[in-house]
């Protein structure tokens, strides 16, 4: 057989549009005809002056961050490299070939100069979803909330224990006021405020005023990205991240988050971005779909008595091995009483300042008990039950686990906010971050699941 000679035309000229070289099944057409990007102009104009050299198309920067976000470069040099050599990324940005493509610090400039202190990332998410709205694309009758974790950009070897004030939650005044109601009702004295109060000297009014000291707490502090926090849970690995609270429709499109440091528990990040979501679409909202993490008296009751359905998994009681469960122990409404599983009262105590009645048995019944050893390991030989005062809310919940309706929308779960995650950390930079500070990080991540909703939007409507 001949050889055959390869022949390498490395400086032919191609005779062909942009138009005509970029196929017409590619994202970059998708994602360009499912919205108008000029919406970017009206929300960045006042960060402009009206007058002097002509500054770089933002729409063109902002684009440039989606191809970033959705094809995972995760760096903007590579970005820009990229852009200036595909045909594609070209087309999407609008830049002919004889013209160059932004460099890689424009962006970082244009973020220190203008946008970092503004709210245009919130407000092109927002915009995102309107759009989503307007195509009929959300489902809101039902959303799955969950957490996940972003690896930060600090050495988990480098910290330093510092004293923090501990942050209050939002329910704790009124949970103080059905407290004291609770202790006033049983013939006990009422609680006062968990905030210490100091009197300092004021200066300008030459009065001693009140003043609130907070409550401390010792933490591992990075220091590299002190806004960090240090996540460790179950066998994942020990780190300094950012914990992202987020909501999702039954398509997988994202419609409210919330960034906080990765050592704040998902049950106290939940409040801030559900009360988001209630303002913005508490008359669509049905159910609510979270896991085992959220399952508090306190996210139960907001739920419920919002008139939203709560569908929560089982939780297996957090006993030790050998002793009784909880639930073993029987609560009569009636008489505010437990029975224990040898037939004994356990009767009220008092309300202490989490919320919880304590219930406490004798210790004559116990010492001659035949469960004792499986009841409680007191050298006194007396059994605490306690109960929060919002359980009810919390077994409310917990009863939807057996209806039709729990076995139909639960298992969506791995559908829908699992599916999210795992997309977004393989394909979209949502693994780790090069970014430090809280407000940075979401910053990327309000473009991030902003772009992901355009990514979904522009297939649906493709």
């Amino acid at each position: 057989m001949a050889m055959t000679k390869y022949f390498c035309f490395r400086e032919g000229f191609i005779l062909a549009s942009l138009e005509d070289l970029v196929p017409q099944d590619h994202l970059v057409r998708k994602l360009d005809s499912c919205m108008d990007w000029h919406f970017i102009y009206p929300l960045v104009q006042h960060l402009y002056a009206p007058h002097g050299r002509p500054s770089i198309d933002p729409v063109i920067l902002f684009k440039m961050l989606c191809i970033n976000i959705l094809f995972g470069f995760n760096s903007m040099r590579r970005t820009c490299r990229e852009c200036d050599m595909n045909l594609a990324y070209r087309w999407f940005l609008g830049i002919p070939m004889e013209c160059k493509v932004p460099d890689y610090s424009t962006w970082s400039q244009n973020y220190i100069r203008r946008y970092g202190d503004s709210q245009i990332f919130q407000q092109i998410f927002d915009h995102i979803l309107d759009q989503l709205q307007k195509h009929e694309l959300l489902d809101l009758t039902t959303l799955f909330g969950d957490s996940t974790h972003q690896k930060a950009s600090a050495n988990k070897n480098k910290y330093e224990d510092v004293e923090v004030d501990t942050v209050r939650k939002v329910y704790e005044k009124e949970l103080l006021e059905e407290i004291n109601e609770d202790r006033k009702q049983h013939g006990k004295k009422p609680l006062k405020n968990t905030a210490d109060i100091e009197y300092q000297f004021d200066e300008k009014t030459g009065k001693e005023i009140e003043v609130e000291v907070k409550e401390k707490r010792h933490i591992k502090q990075s220091k590299t990205d002190p806004e960090s926090g240090l996540f460790h849970k179950g066998e994942k690995e020990k780190c300094f991240a950012y914990s992202h609270q987020t909501f999702c429709d039954r398509h997988g499109f994202v419609v409210g988050f919330r960034t906080v440091p990765g050592n704040v528990h998902d049950s106290v990040s939940f409040f801030d971005v559900y009360q988001d979501l209630q303002e913005r679409y508490s008359d669509q909202i049905q159910n609510l779909v979270l896991d085992a993490g959220y399952i508090t008296p306190a996210i139960c009751r907001i739920v419920l008595k919002n008139g939203q359905k709560l569908f929560i998994p089982y939780k297996r009681p957090q006993t030790k091995k050998g002793f009784f469960k909880k639930y073993e122990y029987v609560y009569d409404e009636y008489y505010d009483c437990y029975i224990c599983p040898n037939a004994k009262l356990l009767e009220y105590v008092t309300t202490n300042r989490n919320g919880y009645r304590e219930y406490k048995s004798d210790p004559g019944d116990c010492g001659n008990c035949p469960f004792l050893g499986q009841c409680t390991c007191s050298r006194n030989h007396q059994k605490t039950v306690t109960r929060h005062l919002w359980e009810s809310y919390k077994e409310e919940a917990t009863e939807l686990r057996y209806t039709p309706e729990w076995k139909e929308i639960y298992p969506k779960r791995k559908e829908t906010i699992e599916r999210v995650f795992a997309d977004n950390k393989e394909m979209h930079n949502l693994r780790y971050t090069r970014l430090r500070g809280l407000m940075k990080n979401e910053h990327q991540v309000s473009l991030i699941f902003a772009f992901h909703n355009v990514k979904r939007m522009a297939r649906w409507t493709s």
